[in-house]
């Protein structure tokens, strides 16, 4: 089947860009659908995109709709559009059902949906696996804090360490098994890193993804309403970055029971990521008024060394 994605998606077309509803839009082809997933894997998702570049052909489709797929239920949870909470909440119920319903019958005519169905058959991977994935999304439309980080954990479950899960099949590691905790770890570190770099963007949002009793703790104002960068906030920053680092090391462990091809992808991608967190420490974890990023020239040479080391 991956043969069959792989012909597809070289003589689809680029489909028009649907809004989070998918209403209104013609159906798309199968190779029109993964066309759809790689745009919003290349324009929302710039780190990951580039490391996922190194991976086998037949791969890359299968991560980009993964990729879409998440990155429209975003879409649907912050309503670019300014549509009210119940109208999101009803957004998110719909595409759900949708893609409950095409993962039943096999299919889908949902433009980003369609493709996710064909790599969710294609490796087998697990209905609940996506449930517990919308389940996060829903908590996103009322939660905005969390008081501890076990609680945080348990959002994390279904937005960033399933994610880690319904990789592994496409990546086929030696031993699925032994690699799921780094995967879900690899998963965590990379939602992490984002929550630590957007935490202005978030706070914009009305949101606070760092528990209470840490920023309590530190002695920081729990709904940091100064945005102030201080030694407490320093102090604070460190003590998350030492944790993602933790987790970085613990998916090292998985990465090296993924086949070279695989591994060289997922290695790319841990490395530029944590070169998120140096350029936090580097901006003096001013994370309020600056946005830590890592050139795109630097992406393609860490994906370049990963792939060809000589």
């Amino acid at each position: 089947m991956t043969a069959t994605v792989e012909r597809a998606t070289a003589t689809g077309t680029s489909p028009a860009a649907p809004g989070p509803s998918g209403t209104g839009v013609a159906t798309l082809t199968l190779a029109g659908s993964y066309e759809r997933c790689r745009e919003l894997h290349r324009r929302h998702g710039t780190t990951y995109y580039w490391a996922t570049r190194t991976l086998p052909a037949v791969s890359r489709p299968h991560v980009h709709a993964l990729y879409g797929l998440c990155r429209y239920a975003d879409e649907v949870v912050d309503a670019f559009d300014g549509a009210p909470p119940a109208a999101r909440a009803a957004r998110l119920d719909q595409l759900e059902a949708a893609l409950l319903d095409g993962l039943a019958r096999g299919s889908s005519d949902h433009p980003v949906l369609r493709a996710v169905v064909f790599t969710a058959r294609a490796h087998q991977l697990p209905t609940d696996a996506f449930r517990r994935f919308f389940s996060a999304m829903r908590a996103d439309l009322t939660v905005t804090r969390y008081d501890s980080y076990e609680e945080l954990c348990g959002y994390m479950d279904g937005s960033a360490a399933v994610i880690g899960e319904l990789m592994l099949p496409i990546l086929e590691p030696f031993d699925a098994h032994a690699a799921r905790d780094g995967a879900r770890d690899l998963g965590i570190a990379f939602q992490l890193t984002n929550f630590l770099r957007d935490v202005g963007e978030d706070l914009d949002r009305g949101r606070i993804y760092f528990p209470r009793s840490e920023l309590t703790r530190f002695g920081l104002d729990p709904e940091l309403s100064d945005r102030r960068v201080d030694d407490a906030w320093r102090a604070f920053c460190r003590f998350q970055i030492e944790r993602m680092q933790r987790l970085y090391r613990s998916a090292d462990e998985a990465i090296e029971l993924l086949p070279p091809p695989s591994a060289c992808a997922i290695r790319t991608a841990r490395i530029l990521y944590s070169e998120i967190l140096e350029r936090i420490e580097a901006n003096d974890y001013d994370v309020f008024s600056r946005r830590a990023r890592v050139p795109l020239p630097r992406k393609l040479y860490v994906a370049a060394r990963q792939r060809w080391p000589r």
